[in-house]
């Protein structure tokens, strides 16, 4: 059974009666007269209550004997794990030559937890390292990855580089962005309607909703039929009208919602097309960012290194960590220390403890006067009356006659000579 947490009853049943109509092999048909069938039931009901074995003697007696044959080889074996079911793709189907060509290998990828999301045909939910060795240069860059079938079957990498800005300028799939529009992506990431967009291969007109992937500034597009809406956001059950708000593009505001911490929160919400789900416009205004602040979930790794539970409650408190047995691009092993920023939820990483990088020098003793003044504008007794700079290593001002004296050249002192 494949149930969608955020369909209704009615959806979820009839998604999966459709599957096992299709491919019944995971349930025993029944057969039995009409006048049997409520004592028949009633058996089954008490054989279920009681955890008898009576329900296979019932299956196995009135049982209707199927001989299923597979119609097609793309008709997955029962057998199969739930791993593999869920799976978009499968490990074999991935050319692990070519990607290491691009300094990518299957331990890599696991250590960075992209893996599983990539065969189960989603983008990598963070920027990834490539580099291109094209003979004559080498390009490095960042980017989200996925997988994507061709035409033929073959599974190949498509690799989503970083924009400099989204291309909103240009006609899309036959849409021509408004300037609402722009507005709209530029602030929020989403375009906040509905629009008809243009296959260009088969020329099908597909109701899609537009978002901007905010890692690589790439245009997202998903068809309005794949939009699937919660039954409830943070507690907040969400009427017809509602629903109907989210799954046409728009934003919607929503009152009383309760925090992971327990307090409540207004907020508006928006479903983006490139993250498939509701998300939080926590990014505009001060009220909601500090809203933010209480959501932010705390890595429990940092760089493919798992933390383990002693590290893990300073660093969400936090306090920097000590880390070893990080890996670089090269493979090679290095250590530093870790830093959670509560307010941005980012982590901060240092070679050096991050208090020594803090510490300042300090002036010496008999220049602590001289930075008091000259620096920070402060006086005191003997410096009060002066408008001149200090000296160096110098704690009040000089006197007029000390000022003279240091004008006269110095005349070396005459030798008495040697005593015989």
């Amino acid at each position: 059974m494949r149930i969608d947490k955020h369909g209704d009853l009615f959806t979820n049943f009839f998604t999966n009666f459709y599957h096992q109509f299709k491919d019944p092999t995971h349930f025993l048909f029944l057969s039995f007269s009409a006048q049997q069938a409520i004592a028949v039931a009633n058996e089954i009901k008490k054989a279920i209550k009681n955890l008898s074995k009576d329900v296979e003697k019932i299956a196995a007696k009135n049982e209707i004997k199927i001989n299923y044959k597979q119609e097609n080889k793309n008709t997955m074996e029962t057998t199969k794990s739930t791993t593999e079911t869920e799976n978009r793709y499968k490990l074999e189907q991935i050319d692990w030559k070519s990607m290491s060509n691009l300094g990518l290998t299957k331990e890599r990828l696991e250590k960075m937890n992209v893996l599983e999301p990539l065969l189960k045909g989603y983008k990598t939910n963070e920027l990834v390292p490539v580099t291109l060795d094209l003979g004559t240069s080498i390009t490095k860059m960042d980017a989200r990855l996925s997988l994507q079938a061709k035409e033929d079957g073959q599974v190949v990498l498509a690799i989503h580089g970083i924009r400099k800005e989204p291309q909103l300028h240009f006609k899309f799939f036959g849409h021509e962005f408004t300037k609402e529009d722009k507005d709209n992506l530029l602030k929020n990431g989403n375009m906040g309607r509905v629009v008809d967009l243009t296959n260009p291969k088969t020329g099908e007109t597909i109701p899609s909703i537009i978002s901007i992937d905010k890692l690589t500034n790439e245009l997202i597009v998903l068809r309005t039929t794949l939009i699937k809406i919660p039954e409830e956001i943070k507690g907040i059950k969400l009427d017809h009208q509602q629903k109907m708000t989210l799954s046409e593009g728009k934003s919607l505001y929503i009152e009383g919602m309760i925090s992971k911490k327990g307090e409540p929160f207004n907020a508006s919400v928006q479903f983006n097309a490139d993250k498939r789900y509701v998300e939080f416009l926590f990014d505009r205004g001060t009220a909601n960012r500090q809203l933010e602040k209480q959501d932010i979930e705390v890595p429990k790794a940092f760089r493919g290194k798992e933390l383990d539970t002693a590290q893990f409650e300073k660093f969400k408190e936090g306090q920097t960590v000590y880390v070893s047995g990080l890996v670089d691009k090269k493979g090679k092993e290095y250590r530093g220390y870790i830093t959670f920023d509560k307010d941005t939820g980012k982590t901060d990483f240092s070679f050096d403890y991050p208090n020594k990088l803090k510490e300042k020098a300090q002036p010496k003793e008999e220049s602590k006067t001289q930075v008091a003044v000259n620096s920070e504008g402060k006086t005191n007794e003997s410096t009060k009356n002066s408008k001149e700079p200090l000296k160096s290593k110098q704690n009040s001002p000089e006197t007029e006659k000390q000022q003279e004296l240091q004008k006269k050249p110095k005349v070396a002192a005459k030798s008495k000579g040697r005593k015989m």
